[in-house]
């Protein structure tokens, strides 16, 4: 049987900034999003790749994701940042199909069990 092609599908950068960041908030040992700037002026200056915490970059169809995040106190940083590389690479392949060429995790702030994130 012959396929037709019915047209294209285009996946905005922020559709996989909004996909990593939930993918993120999902895991164990993650507080928040680490933003310095408010929202509205980070993706004036990073553009629409951009969410609260979440750069995206998109080049010849491949993504690279660099996250940042405040952690648990508690946590250990190196199996949390290895987990959310490969939680959200497994994201973005399985649930957008594209392939990922890295995740990059910034740990920006870490706080105690109890405490607000900053």
């Amino acid at each position: 049987m012959v396929e037709r092609r019915l047209g294209s599908v285009r996946i905005s950068p922020q559709v996989l900034a909004t996909l990593a960041r939930l993918t993120v908030l999902g895991q164990p040992g993650v507080v928040d999003m680490y933003s310095d700037m408010p929202s509205g002026m980070d993706r004036l200056i990073h553009g629409k790749g951009s969410a609260d915490g979440v750069r995206i970059s998109v080049v010849d169809g491949a993504v690279s994701v660099d996250i940042h995040i405040v952690a648990l106190g508690d946590a250990n940083l190196y199996e949390l940042g290895r987990e959310l590389q490969a939680c959200v690479g497994r994201a973005i392949k399985e649930m957008v199909g594209m392939p990922v060429l890295g995740v990059n995790v910034h740990v920006e702030d870490v706080v105690m069990s109890g405490a607000e994130a900053s």
